[in-house]
């Protein structure tokens, strides 16, 4: 599971119970927020790191596909 830093953790916390007041859901406390909030990275984090690589892959196909054109337009042509 990803680890965040303790400090970004309480940030993230108090974001989601500010949240759920402003929800008018039922107020959760800091453990309770932390809880939900390891429970939403372990759930959530594969989607977005399996996005993230998507995007990547389709970043470095374009630019390989870059690549070998240019490669192309090096050859010399052989006279036979």
């Amino acid at each position: 599971m990803m680890k965040l830093p303790r400090e970004d953790k309480l940030q993230l916390a108090a974001k989601l119970q500010e949240y759920f007041r402003e929800q008018d859901w039922e107020e959760i406390g800091n453990l309770e927020a932390e809880a939900f909030l390891d429970y939403m990275i372990k759930e959530v984090t594969p989607y977005i790191y399996n996005m993230g690589i998507k995007d990547a892959r389709q970043l470095v196909l374009e630019r390989m596909q870059g690549v070998e054109e240019d490669l192309y337009t090096l050859e010399k042509p052989i006279r036979r």
